[in-house]
């Protein structure tokens, strides 16, 4: 039985990972690392949390002794690394817990895995490590962020994940630790944690509070499902190339603003409301700093070696998200008050 670490595995994207290999995998101990920091949600895997092959431990990667133990209680034959700081706002005002997590904590990761895993010269060992394509910096109206896209990262957060990056990449270099690097663009999808636009827009749409956008709402982003990025993550986890790095986009470019008519659209036919009605609570506000113009993600490399792409268009994919927002509304009361941070209290306790 392979035993797996896959860090932040209670937030967003790791929890929709976490699912699909412990449903997918039964033959694999899937330990679930996170810190639950104010984007950690049990919740998120109510459904799996009493299956046989899962485990949670609640640890901070920024804590050393910690992952060490841990490396040295169990034996490691992967690590999926998801867990980060990500919300560029908050990198702004806090750099330094981003420098912690995103670069302290992987480098603490990267230690403990190399230490764990040198008495078999790495043989079936992997360490697999999730970055954004916010590492390439901006694009302009055409072109593409590929893999050989020089960095230029223009946020705290983004400089962080950048940061990280080249680290793994140097583990490799020089200790030959068997690592492999993906870059995604922006995700969406459910129990998506509501600081993010889409989860906070359907939000404020359903409550009718006001949609600020950031400067004339003209910045694109190309969107990925979820659960499309976590079959890409599985692929490149089982069947990448050690010492490869593999771009994972959505092939959905929309601007700010085009999304948010393309949500109000939806949810006034969702909630039974007039046509246009929501799009009245669209404000302008001043941009962010460093706010970049374009990301587009060409996705062709991985799609050539292990026949990945996404299942499924933006608008698919978004009425979906809409659909499970509106049938979980417990779950958005619980986050939005902060009573999901009492969730399972007992699972903070290792079993």
């Amino acid at each position: 039985m392979k035993t797996l670490i896959i860090t932040g595995g209670a937030g967003f994207i790791g929890s929709h990972v976490v699912r699909l290999f412990v449903n997918k995998y039964p033959d694999y101990q899937i330990i679930n690392l996170d810190a639950l920091t104010y984007a950690g949600n049990l919740a998120n895997l109510s459904d799996i949390e009493n299956c046989p092959n899962y485990r949670f431990i609640k640890a901070d990667i920024t804590n050393a002794e910690a992952i060490n133990k841990i490396f040295s209680e169990n034996t490691i034959d992967g690590v999926i690394h998801l867990a980060a700081e990500s919300h560029v706002d908050r990198s702004i005002t806090d750099p330094l817990s981003f420098i912690n997590t995103n670069i302290i904590g992987t480098v603490n990761l990267l230690n403990a895995a190399k230490d764990a895993w040198k008495g078999c010269n790495f043989e079936g060992k992997r360490f697999y490590h999730i970055s954004t394509d916010e590492v390439y910096g901006s694009l302009g109206d055409e072109g593409f962020f590929y893999e050989t896209t020089p960095y230029d990262p223009k946020s705290p957060y983004s400089a962080s994940k950048a940061s990280s990056d080249h680290l793994v990449r140097a583990y490799l270099n020089t200790y030959g630790l068997p690592t492999i690097v993906s870059n995604c663009s922006n995700n969406y999808g459910p129990n998506q944690f509501p600081e993010k636009l889409i989860p906070l827009f359907i939000n404020n749409i359903k409550t009718k509070k006001p949609l600020p956008v950031y400067g004339k709402g003209d910045n694109i982003r190309d969107w990925l499902f979820v659960v499309d990025h976590a079959r890409a993550i599985d692929l490149i986890f089982h069947q990448g190339e050690i010492g490869e790095t593999y771009n994972i986009g959505g092939d959905n470019e929309w601007t700010n603003l085009d999304l948010i008519l393309k949500l109000c659209e939806i949810m006034d036919k969702k909630l039974n409301r007039a046509s246009g009605e929501s799009k009245n609570l669209i404000t302008y506000v001043k941009d962010r700093a460093g706010h970049d113009k374009r990301y587009a993600i060409d996705f062709s490399k991985l799609n050539a070696a292990l026949g990945w792409k996404p299942s499924l268009n933006f608008e698919e994919g978004l009425e979906l998200t809409v659909d499970w927002y509106l049938n979980n509304v417990d779950w958005m009361e619980n986050v939005i008050s902060g009573e999901y941070e009492k969730y399972y209290t007992k699972q903070y306790v290792n079993r």
